[in-house]
């Protein structure tokens, strides 16, 4: 969980302004047919062609593989990057994470993950639908991501980001790990958060017993108190390619519940 302690305001930005593509893909399709003309005794047969209407079933756009209709229907319309974490089971601490994108809301093509998976590691305790304080699981859902942070510089995010001394990892993690440098980087997950403010906010709208302080931030080796946490690398890769403009989401959870 990350240190109560904020920034000065100067180091956030209260808004930033992105602007992002929008494509549309435009679907042809053409038929043909063929028609006989009578015949007289001694005449040959004579063919002649004409355009014979058909009708074309657009394809079906692409989902995200096993998200179920539940999960799938509580990703925003308007979102079209969605990180998805999938748990090994409901009481694992291992995960693996893929980026998804899709080119618009109305997309013909639908979803296509556009990074390998990566290995994540989740709360200690697994996943639960109902996270409160002190569980040491991941709660389970799809949540917005609007801001950013960390110890070490912005490596080229267009997130708001909080950089200072606040993010200071400190301390081992539950398999004796160091886990120094873990907030190099953060994307807080707006879970029991509000939206637009540095990921070292405690604001709780749904009461501090629910928890909260969720992000994703830099893999420590071990799981964590109830965050989802990946390769450094992969963090700095997640920051450059996720666009707020976008309305970006991640959809976590353990395998059975987002199949749901």
């Amino acid at each position: 969980m990350p240190s109560s302690r904020r920034p000065h305001a100067a180091a956030y930005p209260t808004a930033y302004a992105a602007a992002g593509a929008a494509l549309t893909l435009l679907l042809t399709a053409c038929g043909t047919g063929a028609q006989a003309g009578g015949r007289q005794s001694g005449e040959a047969v004579k063919v002649s062609e004409a355009p014979r209407t058909s009708r074309v079933t657009p394809e079906r756009p692409r989902e995200i593989p096993a998200l179920g209709p539940k999960t799938r229907s509580r990703i925003p319309r308007s979102s079209t990057q969605a990180l998805v974490v999938t748990g090994d089971a409901p009481d694992a601490n291992r995960a693996t994470a893929v980026l998804y994108s899709r080119k618009s809301p109305s997309d013909a093509a639908g979803w296509r993950p556009v990074t390998d998976p990566w290995p994540a590691h989740n709360g200690l305790r697994g996943w639960t639908s109902r996270h409160v304080q002190g569980d040491r699981k991941s709660p389970v859902g799809v949540y917005g991501l609007t801001d950013a942070g960390g110890l070490l510089p912005d490596p080229g995010t267009r997130f708001p980001y909080d950089q200072g001394p606040a993010f200071t990892a400190r301390g081992t993690g539950f398999k004796g790990e160091p886990l120094t440098g873990s907030f190099d980087y953060v994307i807080a997950i707006n879970y029991n958060r509000e939206p637009g403010r540095t990921p070292l906010d405690w604001t709780r709208p749904l009461g501090a017993g629910r928890g909260g302080g969720i992000w994703l931030h830099v893999d420590h080796g071990g799981p964590t108190q109830g965050c989802v946490s990946l390769p450094k690398a992969r963090m700095k890769e997640l920051l450059r390619s996720l666009d707020p403009a976008r309305k970006p989401v991640v959809v976590m959870g353990d395998a059975g519940a987002l199949g749901a």
